[in-house]
This record gives structure tokens, sequence and C-alpha cells, in this order.
């Protein structure tokens, strides 16, 4: 399969979240995540709201805009890696977010997910080096019938995926509320 060619500094796939408070989001991506802002990519609306800005986190750019009033709410749901998940989510925490995933061992890593006082949900990765259990695994997906509820996931999950999926479907329930 080939890779669509992107500009550089951009991935095939990029996050763009649209917020209220977008400075604010803003100053959260830069404290939390290191995130760098693109200046040349700022640019104001006639209203003076944020049209758009763009900031390097990592290897990727993350794209930032002010909500208009007759937009709808739309939280991002993104997933981030960083090299120190517990210092990633003090950060986080003393800028308001809250966790709703605390810290737990996922295939190999440990992941925590918060959600930031724009309501936007946060899968915060820390990698452990290592190839995910699921890579070598000889499971024939093809196998799996969802008419037979003995098929779920669940019948032979983990405390910890179970915590992992428990705590999505509470958060996604209350969402933006």
């Amino acid at each position: 399969m080939s890779i669509p060619k992107a500009p550089e500094g951009y991935n095939t796939v990029n996050s763009f979240i649209i917020t209220e408070d977008a400075p604010g989001m803003i100053s959260f991506l830069t404290t939390v995540f290191r995130a760098q802002a693109i200046p040349e990519a700022h640019t104001l609306d006639d209203d003076g709201l944020i049209l758009h800005s763009e900031l390097k986190v990592g290897d990727s750019t993350v794209m930032v805009a002010e909500r208009k009033p007759d937009w709808p709410f739309t939280p991002s749901l993104l997933q981030v890696y960083v090299d120190d998940l517990d210092a990633t989510l003090a950060s986080a925490i003393g800028l308001g977010a809250t966790v709703v995933t605390a810290p737990t061992e996922f295939f190999g890593d440990r992941l925590s997910r918060v959600v930031d006082p724009w309501s936007n949900l946060w899968w915060i990765y820390q990698h452990s080096g290592e190839a995910p259990e699921w890579v070598d695994s000889a499971t024939d997906w093809g196998d799996v019938s969802l008419d037979n509820e003995d098929a779920s996931w669940a019948a032979e999950a983990s405390p910890e995926l179970v915590y992992i999926h428990d705590t999505l479907l509470t958060t996604m329930k209350g969402l933006g509320r």
C-alpha cells in the first residue's frame, strides 16, 4: 500500500480541534504536550476568533480553531504518545483535566485517558518499546461470530481491559454535558 504524499511536517491524518477558548486549548497543548506553535499558520477570522492555528506535537500537526456561536459542540477524541505518562498526567490535571482512566497496562504499554477542560477526550500512551502482544497473536478474526454471546470480546477479557472499556463507556455518555 502506498502512503499518500503530504507536505513536510504533516501526516496522512492530522487532527483538528474545534473548541471554545481556542487560546486556552493552545496553552493546554503547549504546556501538557510541549506543543510548538507554528506562528505563520495562526489566522484570525473577521470576528476576531481563531479561524486556524497549527501546533507541532512530536511529529504530528494539531490544528485548533475557535467554535463559532452557531456551530455545534464537537468534542475531539485524540490519541497521543508521551515519554513520561505520570508527568504528563500531572501537568494535565494541573490545568483542569479530569482523569477518566487511571494509568493501566494495555498490551505492554501504559494507557490513561483524560478529559480536558474543553471536553476533548485524550488517550495518552507511554509506549514500552516492545511490539504489542496482539502483533504476534494467532487469533483468526474470521472465526469470531457476533451472533454468539460467548464470542464477545469480554468473555475472556482481563480486569484491565474491562476497566478500560467501562471507563470509556461511562465517559462517552457524559462528554460535553
